[in-house]
């Protein structure tokens, strides 16, 4: 009480104590200064709340990927229709039941390599379809049915669109052909179209050059596969050869030149394309093992081990084996009794057997060294009646398939000329100049 009453009293003093600008005359018995101080007033503002990011606020479930229920198996080498079930879990009696179910699931015991198996198994152990797929333009689609599999054939059509290549050789026709990425297939094709009228171990010379019109396969914009050569030609040495392809009324394919002649002779040159010949047809030659004087009685071809090898007529094997010196064997009984002998191959190939229909050019085995070969290389024989003949020498001598019949020529016209008029507008103009310079 008594401190806030002496805390009045000082208060009402200073009130009453005159200034220096009071205008007083009277001396104060105090000096007193005023100070100004400055004060800064801060004026209250409103506050400022970041804007809320509710993502900030929310507490995210831990994101579950998706399962793909199909299982996807490409078959490779070696493969085994158990072996993939068990794989995707399925068991010997799932793919039991599933062979059995149909005549179309018989497919599944010829199934090969680079077949697609697309496996549909929503539940462990069950398997509710079964996609095979040859390629991916034809296959089968299986769907389960209580106990049972129905199915349906799954029918793709492609895109077809057209490739042109042009190639020269500086070493062999296969060669050329990779290094202008014409597909193997095609390369081989080419020399079986040809194989009638041109050496392709011996005729071919630096500089010859070919063409090649063909179709490609798409599918879903991705190529699935190559069509069919529609037109060729090679230039060997000046001489022009062009082959253009022909479907005639029973469903028949084969080439012709523009003027319908054949392309096809009895017997191709020879059964490889691309390598070189070490020992020729010779009476007298002295064997390489056994040092002795032993006629050779046909031509050996030196190449690479696994080059394919060529049936040079159409016939009927009737044998492909192991056989002594000449080790894997085949034997080829054609038409006018004719028989060519093919040996030392590494393999046959899939599906050559005693008895089976092969068509000229067709691969029936690939080079190799068993029996007695000194090294990689196919010896190649050509009978007559039972009489071994040079097959260099002989051909000359052999007719020709039959050209197109007068009566048919305005359909061979009608079908071709379309091509032909396209395989010359696409044709570099280089191949015929050279051709002309040749031919002079």
């Amino acid at each position: 009480m008594y401190i806030a009453g002496s805390m009045g009293v000082l208060l009402l003093i200073l009130l009453i104590i005159p200034g220096e600008d009071s205008g007083s005359s009277l001396a104060a018995p105090y000096q007193t200064t005023r100070i100004p101080i400055p004060v800064k007033i801060n004026h209250p503002k409103e506050l400022e709340i970041p804007a809320a990011n509710l993502s900030d606020y929310i507490v995210e479930e831990e994101a579950i990927p998706e399962t793909n229920p199909w299982q996807n198996i490409e078959v490779q080498n070696g493969d085994n229709l158990s072996a993939i079930f068990t794989k995707v879990g399925l068991t010997d009696q799932d793919l039991f039941r599933l062979i059995n179910s149909s005549e179309e699931a018989q497919i599944l015991n010829r199934v090969y390599p680079g077949y697609q198996l697309n496996f549909l198994i929503p539940n462990e152990g069950e398997l509710e379809q079964l996609r095979v797929l040859k390629s991916p333009l034809e296959g089968y689609l299986f769907t389960r049915t209580n106990d049972d599999y129905g199915v349906e054939e799954i029918i793709n059509e492609a895109e077809i669109q057209r490739a042109f290549k042009v190639g020269t050789i500086t070493d062999s026709l296969f060669m050329a052909g990779m290094r202008e990425q014409i597909p193997e297939i095609h390369i081989l094709e080419m020399a079986n179209i040809f194989g009638g009228v041109i050496d392709f171990i011996l005729d071919p010379r630096l500089g010859d050059q070919f063409s090649i019109l063909y179709d490609e396969q798409y599918f879903d914009g991705q190529f699935v596969g190559h069509g069919e050569i529609l037109a060729t030609r090679f230039i060997n040495q000046g001489r022009i050869f062009t082959a253009v392809r022909y479907t005639n009324d029973e469903g028949e394919v084969g080439y012709y030149s523009p003027d319908g002649e054949s392309m096809r002779k009895a017997f191709l040159r020879n059964p490889l394309d691309v390598f070189r010949i070490s020992s020729d047809f010779n009476p007298r030659r002295r064997h390489p093992i056994l040092n002795t004087i032993r006629a050779h009685k046909g031509t050996d071809y030196a190449a690479p081990s696994g080059t394919p090898i060529r049936a040079t007529s159409d016939g009927h094997i009737i044998r492909a084996s192991r056989y002594g010196s000449f080790g894997n064997l085949v034997i080829i009984k054609h038409a006018g009794g004719f028989e060519t002998k093919y040996a030392h191959l590494s393999r046959f190939s899939r599906g050559i057997s005693r008895g089976d229909r092969v068509r000229q050019g067709e691969v029936i085995g690939y080079v190799g060294t068993t029996g007695g070969a000194t090294g990689p290389h196919l010896h190649y024989e050509f009978l007559v009646n039972g009489v071994h003949q040079n097959p260099r020498t002989i051909l000359d001598k052999l007719p020709s398939a039959a050209a197109i019949e007068a009566d048919e020529m305005e359909r061979f016209r009608e079908q071709t000329s379309p091509l032909l008029r396209q395989f010359e507008q696409l044709s570099d103009p280089r191949l015929l100049s050279l051709s002309q310079r040749g031919a002079n």
